[in-house]
């Protein structure tokens, strides 16, 4: 059976608009039009798992995404920052 997810998402107007505008955007970047999508489907109560199969994720990442949006609200689908060296060629 599968878990249910803590993170209930209720999304005010504001963000309801800015992440249906995101998910149809054509010249946005993948990433950010998945995280979006995640995050619609579970505001419309949708599971983990139901989610990761209609988007072809694995559980573990939509759970990753509501989660950091749970937390963090829109911020929180924003890459952070990586540890290690920074990404550089030289001339």
């Amino acid at each position: 059976m599968p878990r249910k997810s803590p993170f209930k998402i209720i999304l005010t107007k504001k963000e309801q608009n800015y992440l249906s505008s995101l998910a149809r955007k054509y010249t946005a970047p993948y990433r950010d039009v998945m995280r979006a999508q995640v995050v619609l489907f579970a505001a419309k109560g949708m599971e983990n798992e139901e989610i990761g199969q209609k988007l072809n994720l694995p559980r573990k990442t939509v759970s990753k995404w509501r989660k950091r949006f749970f937390y963090e609200r829109k911020q929180g689908l924003v890459d952070k920052p990586r540890v290690g060296r920074p990404f550089f060629f030289s001339l």
